[in-house]
C-alpha cells in the first residue's frame, strides 16, 4: 500500500479520524514468514533478505507479513547515505560484517497478515492493535503513532526527519495500490531516477563529477530530470563510475533535446543504473531543483515521470 503525496503541512488531513506517523527515510520492505522462513521483499518484489542478517529474529513470528521501513539510525536519525552502502550487498560474510558494525532497524508500521489470518480487510486501528501486542525481536521497532499531524510536522522538521504520513484509521490495507487513505508530506522530496550520462570533474582529473538522470513517461519516452554533482565525491563517485562502465553509448538515450549547458562534455550511458535523489521541488519543465545524489538503488525501479 502506497501513500498519496502532499506538498506540505497544509495538505495533511486533520481530525480524529486520522493517525499520524513519522515518514522514515529508508528502504520499504515486507517481512514475510508465511513459508516458515524469513524472506524480506522490496517494494518491487525483489528479495533482499541476504543484505540484512541482523533482522533474522523476525523468523520467530510465525505465518506473518509485516510492512515497514528498513532504516540505519545515526544518533536516532535515519541516514539514507549510510544505508545505501547496504542495499546492494549480497555476499553473506560482508553483510554480516556490516551488520555487526552498524545494524539496521526495521520500523514496523503495518501487518497485512498475522498468525495465518488475512488482515487486509481489517481497519488500520484493528491492525495497529495487533501490532502493539507483538513481541518484536532485536533490531525491530514499532513505528510510533501521534494524534496531531501539525505538531508532528514541526517536530520532524526540527529533528531533520523526512516528513509525516497521515493514515485514515478506518482504512483497509490495499496491497500495491496508492491510496488517498494514506497521505505523505515530506520536508524534502526524493525519487529514484535513471542515470543516463556522466560528466568528468572540471579539474581535468578524469574522475566522475556529475550525473545526468531522467525518468520514463507513460509512453515509455525518457525525459530529462536534471544534473547533479552534489553527493558524488570520493568513494561514491568511484563506485558510480564502476557501475557505469560497460554501458557507454555514442548518443544521448533521452527522447528529448538536452540543454547544451548540460549535454556539453557528457559521456552517455544506457539507462540501467538507478540512483536515489533528494531535491527541493521541480520547475515547470520538470527539472529537479537542487538535486543531491544519495546512493545507488538496487531494491527498486526508477520512479515514472510525472507532470510537475
Amino acid at each position: 500500500m502506497l501513500a498519496t503525496p502532499a506538498t506540505g503541512p497544509t495538505e495533511l488531513p486533520r481530525g480524529s479520524q486520522w493517525s499520524f506517523e513519522v515518514k522514515w527515510d529508508g528502504v520499504r520492505a515486507l517481512a514475510d514468514t508465511t513459508s516458515g522462513d524469513l524472506r524480506l521483499w522490496s517494494r518491487q518484489e525483489r528479495e533482499i533478505t541476504p543484505a540484512y542478517p541482523e533482522l533474522a529474529g523476525l523468523a520467530a513470528l510465525d505465518d506473518m507479513i509485516l510492512d515497514g521501513e528498513i532504516v540505519l539510525l545515526a544518533d536516532g536519525i535515519p541516514s539514507f547515505t549510510a544505508l545505501a552502502e547496504r542495499m546492494h550487498v549480497r555476499d553473506v560474510r560482508r553483510a554480516a560484517a556490516l551488520a555487526a558494525r552498524q545494524p539496521v532497524t526495521f520500523m514496523v508500521f503495518d501487518v497485512p497478515r498475522a498468525d495465518g489470518a488475512d488482515l487486509t480487510r481489517s481497519s488500520y486501528d484493528e491492525r495497529r492493535a495487533i501490532l502493539e501486542r507483538l513481541a518484536l525481536p532485536e533490531n525491530v521497532q514499532l513505528s510510533p503513532v501521534y494524534e496531531d499531524g501539525q505538531d508532528l510536522w514541526g517536530v520532524t522538521e526540527q529533528l531533520g526527519l523526512e516528513g509525516v504520513v497521515a493514515k485514515r484509521r478506518s482504512s483497509t490495507y490495499q496491497p500495491g495500490r496508492r491510496s488517498d487513505d494514506w497521505v505523505k508530506a515530506p520536508h524534502r522530496r526524493t525519487r529514484a531516477a535513471l542515470v543516463c550520462g556522466w560528466r568528468p570533474e572540471t579539474t581535468g582529473s578524469g574522475r566522475l563529477g556529475a550525473v545526468l538522470f531522467g525518468a520514463r513517461d507513460t509512453d515509455g519516452r525518457l525525459r530529462f530530470l536534471g544534473r547533479a554533482g552534489s553527493g558524488l565525491s570520493g568513494p561514491r563517485a568511484a563506485r558510480m563510475r564502476e557501475l557505469l562502465e560497460g554501458h557507454e553509448r555514442a548518443d544521448s538515450p533521452f527522447d528529448e533535446e538536452i540543454p547544451l549547458v548540460d549535454a556539453r562534455g557528457t559521456r552517455w550511458v544506457d539507462p540501467v543504473v538507478v540512483v536515489d535523489t533528494l531535491y527541493l521541488a521541480r520547475n515547470p519543465t520538470g527539472r529537479l531543483r537542487q538535486p543531491v545524489v544519495r546512493g545507488v538503488r538496487t531494491d527498486t525501479d526508477a520512479d515514472p515521470w510525472e507532470q510537475p
